[in-house]
């Protein structure tokens, strides 16, 4: 009915203003605020934004990236999560079309970004975004069919009046088998590494993440978040791990070349020790490239193993 570019303007508009919306759940959240009062003020001089200065992107350009009125600097986080939000959102609609999976993107990709942005600053993942994404992920699932095994459970009879309310449940079904394996899984192996490590090795705000992206995307799909998340997350480990060393081994050379191998692996084992990953950022970046692009590279990997077979 309308031109394909209003209905892209439409949806990237839209999620510019939900990206600003989404950077003062990133802000208020992680410290128990309120996110609809009082008004958005500046953190250095508590002056309250305007409506003016409050555009999505523009106002950040144009007042250079600081505030009106102490000139203090406004985080480029603000702008990146706008202009994100917008082009996730358009790239919902390009590759689902005006459609009720569009949208339901649409709600993944703002559930993400809010607890990647959030878990990247604070190492939190707040109850107020993964409960009701897991809540919103069961409704639409009646909607917006979840690929599964549930087929094998519950096969449609036609012709049948009943055949959407089938359809619908056997949805549903794969939604719940998603979240219960996301969740379970990395419950499991968090009681594994408590038990053998007598510390925690994985926060419950993961656990719940993963319900989330499970209820979204479906069991097989969540496993393969799992396990390229965490073939991420170990690649980032090591790169802090040798980046740590590289600077022990320099200081410690640099003060007596003798035993400086030895001192600077002790030392970046104890610098090390209480690092926290943010997890959950690996988890959600691989959520979103799995919602738009996870048959694929599924696909892709498939083929490598053939061709290495």
């Amino acid at each position: 009915m309308y031109p394909a570019w209003i209905s892209g303007s439409v949806f990237f508009l839209f999620g510019l203003i939900f990206g600003s919306f989404l950077n003062v759940c990133i802000y208020r959240l992680p410290r128990r605020l309120s996110v609809v009062s009082p008004r958005s003020a500046c953190p250095g001089c508590n002056e309250p934004i305007a409506a003016f200065d409050n555009i999505p992107v523009l106002s950040w350009v144009m007042l250079d990236g600081r505030c009106r009125h102490c000139h203090a600097r406004i985080s480029p986080r603000y702008v990146i999560v706008e202009l994100l939000c917008g082009l996730l959102f358009l790239l919902c609609l390009l590759l689902a079309g005006p459609s009720v999976y569009a949208v339901k993107g649409c709600v993944l990709c703002f559930l993400l970004l809010g607890l990647i942005f959030t878990d990247a600053e604070t190492h939190l993942l707040p109850d107020a975004l993964t409960l009701p994404g897991l809540g919103v992920a069961l409704i639409l699932s009646f909607f917006a069919v979840v690929p599964g095994p549930a087929s094998y459970f519950f096969p449609i009879f036609y012709p049948t009046r009943y055949g959407f309310l089938q359809i619908g449940l056997r949805s549903l079904t794969n939604s719940l088998l998603g979240a219960a394996v996301g969740s379970g899984a990395l419950y499991a192996v968090g009681w594994l590494y408590l038990k053998l490590r007598k510390v925690d090795g994985m926060g419950l705000g993961d656990v719940k993440l993963m319900a989330m992206v499970g209820a979204f995307l479906g069991p097989a799909l969540t496993l393969f978040v799992l396990c390229s998340s965490s073939l991420l997350g170990g690649i980032y480990g090591i790169f802090v791990l040798i980046s740590v060393l590289r600077s022990r081994l320099i200081r410690y050379r640099a003060r007596s070349r003798t035993q400086a191998s030895s001192r600077a692996w002790q030392s970046a084992q104890t610098a090390l020790r209480g690092l926290e990953i943010p997890f959950g950022v690996f988890l959600g970046f691989m959520s979103i490239l799995t919602w738009f692009f996870g048959a694929q590279m599924i696909r892709a990997y498939l083929d490598l193993l053939l061709i290495a077979d």
